[in-house]
């Protein structure tokens, strides 16, 4: 495959068109995990419950993963500047209707759409900057895509948390008005890349649409809401199953049969491409797990707030910034394979340094493996695109970048949903194996008991069942932070499972 321009660089007009695609990009990827941190006062501002607030989350993600892989359809039926310019515009008005709203209901629909328009422009980046650039120079082009693709989800819940305690939370969709109307005006102006094709209408396969909008939006909706329901002993989640299930099945064999199926599933004979999005999809359980687990630590184990968590997290965008433009121009003289190897195994290092983990864990537990897991997924996500995407056809780049997309982000939702469960599990396991020594047998127990209860005198509450309450906190802490141990140990152990697979991904010529 080779770009518009052959060996030769794009004219400046069209670099700055993709810097504004970037930046659309960051802004899609961004509101996925920005509202994570302050769903609390959002949930007071619509006064929604504690278990109907998640769907403000959940509506984003669902709509964003059902329009990932529509995008290609939809820049070779309106060309990829119309495409984008309309998802942009629409993106920032659904941002500024969440902003505005004053119920649940109508916050859950603005999501919808935001996800629904958000969802186009990560997809058109990755594809626009394979038509534009030559192969001599995509290291260096992926690599600010790759800093935006695993930047944006880390800063998210920092950045959101920041936001809400300084103004308010309708600031955190506010925020993408002025870049919105910004990256929109610069598409259009300067990228004009590509044509529409208005015969693609006609060959528009519309039940493959509906098929696929059914299968990926029960699916995401499952794992999302699976270990809040407590997966299938829900009967909503087990019909959600059955539906996803069914319409998968259905899908498949539509986007097999048809001659032009909105997802041509046939790109999965090549081998990189087919290991390619198996790279991607172990990556973003890592991506997305690590920026959740984190958070998740330092708030129920520490009691940080936003402010300090950021304060902790921001090491690991730290690393991938200042390491993204040297492995960018690495992988312009370094096979795709070699640097894949070396990305997956220092995330599985930077993993694995988390399994000692105690309860007073902070800043210097996390500093070194957070660098190196930094390091590792930039050095990971620039050549697992240029293996899925880089030797396409031209006219499959849109739906090669789609898929790419749709993966990373279907491995984070797959991700969270076993790290919620597994955590849950291990915590349990933990306590049953801790409780049993807690016995007035052990001298240390005794003395712990004793101490409780002297501090507990002259109270009005029972001296003797506050101290066993309290050695009870203190077991259920231990056990938590053991669960934690182990989340981390799991995800060093994907990757060690995962690097085999690499080793079959053909090597690419040096630039």
């Amino acid at each position: 495959m080779s770009s518009l321009y052959g060996n030769e660089m794009p004219p400046r007009s069209q670099q700055l068109g993709f810097l504004a695609a970037v930046v659309g990009m960051f802004m899609a990827i961004l509101d996925i995990q920005i509202v994570s941190s302050s769903l609390i006062q959002i949930q007071a501002g619509v006064s929604a419950s504690r278990d109907e607030i998640s769907w403000v989350q959940t509506a984003y993600l669902i709509a964003e993963i059902v329009m990932i892989p529509l995008s290609g359809t939809l820049a070779r039926i309106f060309s990829t500047r119309i495409a984008y310019v309309v998802s942009c515009l629409g993106f920032t008005l659904a941002s500024i209707g969440c902003a505005l709203c004053s119920s649940l209901e109508m916050l859950v629909f603005m999501r919808i759409l935001q996800g629904f328009f958000g969802g186009a422009m990560i997809p058109l980046t990755q594809a626009v900057s394979f038509k534009l650039f030559p192969r001599s120079r995509m290291g260096s082009v992926q690599a600010v895509i790759g800093l935006v693709a695993t930047l944006a989800p880390s800063i998210g819940p920092t950045l959101g948390g920041y936001i809400t305690d300084h103004l308010s939370w309708h600031w955190l969709f506010l925020i993408n008005v002025l870049p919105g109307i910004v990256v929109s005006l610069s598409i259009w102006n300067l990228l004009d890349i590509d044509q529409r094709n208005r015969r693609w209408v006609s060959n528009l396969d519309v039940p493959g649409i509906l098929l696929m909008a059914v299968f990926l939006g029960s699916l995401e909706f499952v794992l999302e809401q699976g270990h809040e329901d407590d997966w299938f002993s829900s009967t909503l989640i087990f019909r959600m199953a059955i539906v996803s299930g069914i319409a998968g099945i259905l899908f498949f064999w539509r986007s097999l049969t048809v001659e032009h199926p909105v997802l041509d599933l046939r790109l999965f004979r090549r081998r990189n491409f087919s290991l390619g999005i198996a790279v991607i999809f172990a990556l973003g359980i890592s991506l997305y797990g690590v920026v959740y687990l984190m958070p998740l630590f330092f708030g129920s184990i520490r009691g940080f707030s936003s402010r300090q968590i950021g304060e902790v997290m921001y090491v690991t965008g730290v690393s991938m910034l200042i390491t993204a433009p040297i492995l960018g121009r690495v992988g312009n003289y370094v096979s795709n394979r070699t640097l894949i190897i070396f990305g997956l195994a220092m995330i599985m290092v930077g993993s694995w340094m988390n399994t000692n983990l105690t309860a007073q864990s902070g800043f210097g537990e996390f500093l070194w493996p957070q660098i190196v897991r930094g390091i590792g997924f930039m050095a990971c996500i620039i050549p697992a695109s240029r293996v899925t995407i880089g030797d396409l056809p031209f006219n499959k780049i849109g739906e090669g970048a789609g898929m790419f997309s749709l993966m990373r982000n279907m491995g984070g939702a797959f991700g969270l949903a076993m790290i919620d469960t597994l955590l849950e599990m291990r915590d349990h396991y933990h306590w049953d194996r801790l409780i049993p020594s807690i016995n007035e047998g052990r001298a240390s127990v005794v003395d712990t008991l004793v101490k409780y209860q002297h501090l507990f005198s002259g109270t009005l509450a029972d001296p003797y069942a506050s101290a066993v309450q309290m050695i009870g906190r203190r077991v259920a802490l231990q056990a938590e932070v053991l669960a934690y141990n182990d989340l981390f140990s799991y995800l060093a152990l994907l990757y060690l499972f995962v690097l085999p697979v690499v080793f079959f991904i053909r090597k690419s010529p040096r630039a």
